[in-house]
């Protein structure tokens, strides 16, 4: 087996989002309450994402993201940038807040397109020498957060996905171009709406073939206010996703336990799978051997070599410290395994110590939560 340290092996990262310190979001809302200009926000953003960046690699993280600190929400950050998307009100009463937006016409066609994320990329890239993932809210969820009013040149939901869709192949390009590797597509909304898997995976294609990048897609039951918008079990994603064009898929496991693991093998799923083994939901740090347990279980479905290990979702509601500690958590529980995989030799060896990853947490051991299906509410 490989060794330890090879990090190519049960490679360890993040969703997106990292916690939101109170001192950001605070002078957010000074920026919407024009207190301070939009330079010094800039500024601000790029602290907090040095923060971020350093936070990640301090704790191991082995493909970090820029923690998603400019992005007001999964939303707004995209929506504002995409020519022909009308915002009434730009201002907000809180910074967290979405914009109420709406689409009359059609969407110009996108062209060489410049939302903003090959400038992100670039930023976080100069940051550390790790690999780097960015992640785009898919155009199935983007297109559930505008209306459409009577008459509009959207009639049919369906068109507008596509339509926005196409603008993120554009925009996924223009990172390929910058130098993006790795590019995941998250699709928090596809949960509540299980009967359109089908148009969301089309769009999702619509996107991943603009850019010949390791693309991965994120599906979790939602995330607002560190609270799941639907429950349910991800049956509702198969067959359907394996016409996806994307070398993984990244989903929740810790919050709802693993008896969905079995969907993976009953329908052949032979590419890769981020496994959430961290619980964004709580304020609980996992131990290392929680998190190993997790994997291990996972490793009865998934081959080791097409497994990544991550949170559940993003750490944007987690208070900084909390963040940190589970962070090394989840990173010492991957090294826990990567040494039993890799032989006796290795597994005999000390396990990297993490400070405060015990504080709090579940006593290993399983964890599998039985959930009878519940029917997904928009």
């Amino acid at each position: 087996m490989r060794r330890e340290e090879d990090a190519s092996f049960l490679p360890t990262t993040v969703i997106g989002s990292y916690s939101v310190p109170e001192w950001l979001g605070q002078l957010r809302n000074d920026y919407y309450r024009r207190r301070i200009s939009r330079r010094y926000l800039d500024e601000i953003h790029e602290m907090a994402i040095k923060a971020a960046v350093m936070d990640q690699q301090r704790a191991g993280i082995d493909i970090v993201s820029d923690g998603e600190l400019r992005r007001d929400n999964d939303v707004d950050y995209l929506l504002a940038r995409i020519p022909g998307v009308d915002i009434p009100r730009p201002d907000k009463a809180d910074y967290f807040d979405y914009y109420e937006v709406t689409v009359s016409q059609p969407l110009p066609a996108p062209g060489r397109a410049n939302l903003g994320l090959a400038e992100d990329f670039r930023f976080v890239r100069q940051l550390t020498d790790r690999p780097v993932k960015l992640s785009l809210t898919g155009p199935y969820s983007l297109a559930h957060r505008i209306r459409t009013p009577e008459g509009s040149a959207y009639s049919d939901r369906a068109d507008l996905v596509r339509a926005l869709a196409r603008v993120l192949a554009a925009e996924a390009a223009e990172l390929a171009r910058a130098g993006a590797q790795m590019l995941q597509i998250d699709e928090p909304f596809l949960a509540g709406y299980p009967e359109d898997v089908g148009l969301a995976i089309e769009a999702v294609n619509i996107v991943t073939e603009a850019a010949d990048v390791s693309w991965t897609l994120h599906v979790c039951y939602g995330n607002r206010y560190a609270r799941p918008l639907w429950e349910g079990h991800y049956d509702f994603l198969f067959p359907a996703v394996k016409e996806a064009n994307v070398a993984q898929l990244a989903l929740e496991f810790a919050r709802t336990g693993d008896e969905d693991l079995g969907l993976l093998e009953q329908h052949h799923w032979d590419r890769g799978l981020g496994l959430g083994v961290i619980d964004v939901k709580t304020e609980q740090v996992e131990s290392a051997d929680l998190v190993a347990a997790r994997i291990r279980r996972a490793l009865r479905f998934v081959a080791p070599e097409n497994l990544a290990i991550n949170p559940d979702c993003g750490l944007r509601h987690l208070l900084p410290d909390i963040a940190r500690a589970k962070l090394a958590a989840m990173v010492a529980g991957a090294a826990l395994v990567r040494a039993e995989l890799a032989g006796p030799a290795a597994a005999a060896a000390p396990a990297p110590e993490v400070a405060g990853a015990q504080a709090g947490a579940k006593p290993p051991g399983p964890d599998i939560t039985t959930r009878p299906p519940v029917p997904s509410q928009g």
